[in-house]
């Protein structure tokens, strides 16, 4: 619909068209939206990747499943539009029933574009309407413009807890649940569809995708209003209700790349929701929780930030900033307050960030009765959030109502023992409790699970806002309240650590669009060997925050020090943590990739490859497949072994390792 930027004879021309079911002006790049009146469908096309699309919308309204082919009529006009995307058109179609409520789905359409958005509204013949189910996305099938070759469709978890994987499924499956988005995809061309939710205040959403009875289709659906035991719900979503509500809106785009498309969708959400600013450099550092844990003691706080001071800032282990963040984690509520404002000044005077650790969704007592130390007029009973009248057990915690009036009295009270000690860096864990659906919430507006995260996201927010906020165990979405996120679920010293971490990469990159920086979790390095640690470097370094987590203190393990001033102090590799999630070189490994690629903004190419076996292998630089010319002679250079290397050789990759490689143009 480019070229549509005010209502005119052509715009005229262009809804008659519509309405009849033929839209033939425009570009191979521009999307046309036809209503197929025979089977009641809208058929999007586009020239660009051979699109031809069946789509429709459905509901859920007082127990039954309503679609757009329920209604009897409907109009279509088209309006100029000029958003936060850029200037476009929107075009949106009213559908008209006498029992049923008008729907109005808008399709939100920008020039030179690969996707477009949709949402769609339901709007109550008399008094409000209430539904907890809304798909503004409905193909017929989604495996269209895959072509042939190895047809993937991609697994994204609702969050990062329970060692929870993503996956990338070949299309033999008979149903599949992403949450959020998904990507289908040909492994062999990289084409692809993308689609996936790009709002979430009100909607947990999902999409499924179902193999049709018959031949080879794919049917897919996005819709809001996902529960289940993946978003850690015991009762069904909560309901939507006005004279006039609105679905979550969603993307839908086919891209040559969908790496790219990938891409496209994160930096949609970051339009709509933009990332937490963040002034300095990426944090690099240490946390407690990675050997020390509970055996964290004021000493050994101070005796590891000493350690860092003397060993590793002097040889490269920094930010760019010339600072690093010593992070304690759970157990520091054993220090008194002048522990802690102490330790404080001693991270200062060694040009350290102090960090601190809190959940400030969780009753890990399970104590009804107790009452809560930061608002002693309620007990822990009076916040709970209850699913048929029972507290809510995740991970061994009771989840808390976050807009119970208790928890802004918790989160002020904790915030101002942070800020009179000094604290700049918190890290926020096991944040999807407070984003459960429950019975009710204390707040009579709030009807969701996510609404309940994002009120209590926004007093976090308030509290903590002046503070870099790094969220642990937590959602995907909401991203806008904090500067990163763990990538995935806790990682320690293995090759197994490594793989782990690497699939929430080979899948989650783009995640990095949403918040300033992916989170790798602590690298631990004792008890592992130097292929392990090498790996294990590489993979926060190719990931994001680079945190280190050995014991450090003077009765640490002598092995996790002399392996941190090995393996924490190369220039070269330190030197490629750049904050930016590397992406996968293809898509299509049973459990997570083991090739990733970043180009930098000087026109370096980083790629690193694992080796996840116990057996050596040997591999040819995948040139083309890395974006780069096989005509072209480039210089290679080895980032562990400081060794240039022959672009033509075989390069051998040992048992549980990684090769790290620079890539320039001679």
């Amino acid at each position: 619909m480019r070229n549509i930027s005010r209502i005119t004879p052509l715009l005229m021309f262009a809804v008659i068209m519509l309405i009849s079911g033929a839209l033939q002006a425009g570009t191979p790049t521009d999307w046309k939206i036809v209503y197929e009146k025979t089977s009641k469908t809208l058929r999007l096309k586009r020239a660009a990747g051979n699109v031809d699309l069946l789509q429709y919308a459905s509901f859920k309204w007082n127990g039954q499943l309503i679609t757009t082919k329920d209604y009897a009529r409907n109009t279509i006009v088209v309006k100029p539009l000029n958003d936060a995307f850029g200037k476009g058109s929107l075009l949106q179609v009213t559908y008209y029933a006498e029992k049923l409520p008008t729907l109005v789905q808008s399709f939100y359409q920008y020039a030179g574009k690969d996707y477009l958005l949709t949402d769609f509204t339901l709007q109550a013949r008399s008094g409000s309407i209430a539904s907890n189910y809304m798909a503004p996305v409905n193909l017929e099938d989604m495996t269209q413009v895959l072509g042939t070759g190895d047809k993937r469709a991609l697994f994204i978890p609702f969050d990062n807890d329970k060692w929870i994987r993503f996956q990338s499924h070949p299309l033999d499956f008979t149903t599949l649940t992403s949450y959020e988005a998904t990507a289908v995809f040909n492994g062999n061309s990289r084409q692809g569809l993308v689609v996936g939710s790009v709002e979430h205040d009100f909607w947990k959403s999902a999409v499924i995708m179902n193999k049709a009875e018959n031949g080879a289709a794919y049917t897919l659906t996005c819709y809001g209003g996902a529960a289940d035991s993946t978003t850690r719900d015991l009762v069904p979503h909560g309901a939507k209700e006005g004279r006039l509500i609105r679905s979550p809106k969603v993307m839908l785009g086919v891209f040559t790349d969908w790496r790219n498309g990938m891409d496209a969708y994160g930096a949609a959400n970051a339009v709509i929701a933009p990332p937490r600013a963040w002034k300095k450099a990426m944090p690099m550092g240490w946390n407690s929780w990675g050997v020390l844990q509970f055996n964290i003691s004021y000493e050994k706080a101070l005796e590891v930030s000493d350690f860092f001071h003397q060993n590793l800032q002097p040889q490269h282990f920094v930010n760019k900033d010339n600072e690093i963040v010593i992070g304690l984690d759970s157990g520091w509520d054993r220090f008194s307050e002048e522990q802690l404002k102490d330790f404080v000044k001693h991270c200062k005077a060694n040009g350290q960030i102090a960090g601190i650790y809190w959940t400030p969704f969780t009753d890990w007592g399970k104590s009804p009765d107790r009452s809560i130390k930061e608002a002693p007029e309620y007990k822990f009973k009076d916040v709970y959030l209850y699913a048929n009248g029972q507290p809510q057990d995740l991970d061994g915690a009771y989840a808390i109502d976050p807009t119970h009036p208790a928890i802004e009295q918790r989160m002020k009270k904790v915030a101002d023992l942070f800020h009179r000690c000094g604290f700049q860096y918190v890290k926020v864990d096991f944040m999807a409790h407070g984003a459960i659906n429950a019975d009710k919430w204390y707040n009579p507006q709030v009807r969701s699970g996510i609404a309940a995260y994002n009120y209590g996201m926004q007093l976090l927010d308030k509290y903590f806002g002046d503070m870099y906020i790094n969220l642990s165990i937590a959602p995907i979405f909401p991203a806008q309240y904090a500067q990163s996120r763990r990538i995935a679920c806790d990682a320690w010293n293995k090759i197994k650590d490594t793989e782990y971490t690497l699939n929430a990469v080979s899948y989650g990159w783009w995640i990095n669009k949403i918040y300033q920086f992916n989170d790798a979790d602590h690298v631990v390095l004792q008890q592992a060997s130097e292929g392990e640690n090498r790996a294990r470097v590489t993979s926060a370094v190719i990931t994001g925050l680079f945190i280190a987590g050995d014991d450090f203190s003077k009765e640490g393990s002598e092995e996790g020090k002399t392996k941190a001033k090995q393996f924490l102090t190369n220039a070269e590799v330190n030197a490629a943590a750049m904050g930016h999630s590397f992406r996968p070189v293809e898509g299509t490994d049973e459990r997570s990739e083991n090739q990733f690629v970043l180009t930098d903004a000087k026109g370096n190419t980083y790629y690193a490859v694992f080796n996840y076996t116990e057996e050596p292998r040997s591999i040819q630089l995948p040139l083309e497949r890395l974006g780069l010319n096989p005509a072209k002679q480039y210089g290679v250079r080895n980032l562990w072994s400081h060794a240039d290397v022959d672009a033509t050789s075989t390069l051998t990759i040992p048992a549980k390792d990684v090769l790290f490689l620079k890539i320039n143009s001679k």
